[in-house]
């Protein structure tokens, strides 16, 4: 599980302006972990991306990974 917080960690690293203020929290529930992701206000557009894009980009990569892992994942980007 661990390598999936770090590859969400270091996506929203590699697009924000603020790397040090990027946190990611695993939340693991029975069936799905939930993924937390913070990032400063000022970097929360460049995550979330224009239509919602990058942030579906994540969600794509996750859902593969979670595949592979049989494990669900969510990602919910906090404001």
């Amino acid at each position: 599980m661990s390598e999936i917080k770090q590859l969400v960690e270091d996506i929203a690293k590699a697009l924000v302006d603020i790397p040090d203020q990027v946190a990611v929290r695993a939340v693991e529930g029975e069936q799905v972990t939930v993924l937390e992701l913070r990032v400063a206000p000022s970097d929360l557009g460049k995550v979330i991306g224009k239509q919602g894009r990058t942030a579906r980009s994540i969600r794509t990569l996750l859902g593969a990974a979670g595949m592979k892992l049989n494990r669900r994942f969510t990602l919910e980007i906090l404001e």
